[in-house]
């Protein structure tokens, strides 16, 4: 499966270069194909894009059909990030700034164009804002569920493994895989958080496996939200 995803990304950068020529600076792969940790059933496929002067929501939404018709399903998984030269407009959250200076792998480069680096105070800033509310949201969601469906075995997954991926980046600054981030767990835990859960979450990532065997734990979440909270405030 990385296989092809790495054939979807390249189509994407043909797409690119063919629309935007030389005001196409760069197209990388980031994210898991870039830094390790691919998984076909649960990975998105991290593309990241600068431009001379942005994208238009035409080519965005050019883009996307052009995705579909390549692999509807690949296309499900496609997360563009994009800005200009000046890194002033588009969608380039700071963590994913970061790791497009540390593990971005070139497809397309015309030119290299290195924004300023976020600091941790900037990272910490982010995480704490719509990323913790968004998964504090779904983790109290998921603890209330009587049953898991087919359609939440990936965000489930997710919400049980995002507190390595928080901890990693709030501590460090920085962006790893998924794995690296739950190793790194064994050196910097914050009180009260289940990293055996996590390990668990991953082995069963890992394994591309369904995660019913994991939806009993579904009433730890409230106390993971907890743990990386205290963390935010202390």
């Amino acid at each position: 499966m990385r296989a092809g995803a790495l054939e979807f990304a390249h189509a994407m950068a043909a797409f690119w270069e063919e629309q935007l020529g030389p005001r196409l600076l760069g197209f990388y792969l980031i994210g898991s194909l870039a830094h390790g940790g691919f998984n076909r059933r649960y990975s998105d496929i991290d593309l990241a894009l600068v431009a001379e002067n942005g994208l238009s929501k035409t080519l965005l939404d050019r883009a996307r059909a052009h995705g579909v018709s390549f692999s509807p399903e690949l296309a499900s998984k496609l997360s563009l990030f994009w800005s200009d030269r000046r890194f002033s407009v588009g969608r380039f959250p700071p963590l994913d700034r970061v790791d497009y200076l540390d593990h971005a792998v070139a497809l397309v480069e015309r030119e290299p164009v290195r924004p300023e680096r976020p600091s941790v105070d900037d990272i910490r800033a982010y995480l704490r804002g719509a990323p913790f509310a968004i998964w504090a949201e779904r983790a109290a969601r998921f603890a209330t569920l009587d049953r898991l469906e087919a359609e939440d075995h990936k965000p489930y997954l997710r919400a049980l493994l995002y507190p390595a991926r928080f901890v990693y980046s709030w501590s460090t600054g920085r962006m790893a895989s998924v794995d690296d981030a739950v190793a790194y767990l064994d050196e910097c835990r914050p009180a009260g958080l289940d990293a055996a859960l996590m390990a668990r979450a991953l082995r069963c990532r890992s394994r591309s496996a369904d995660p019913d065997d994991l939806f009993g734990e579904r009433k730890s979440l409230p106390g993971q939200v907890d743990a990386c909270r205290r963390l935010i405030t202390g």
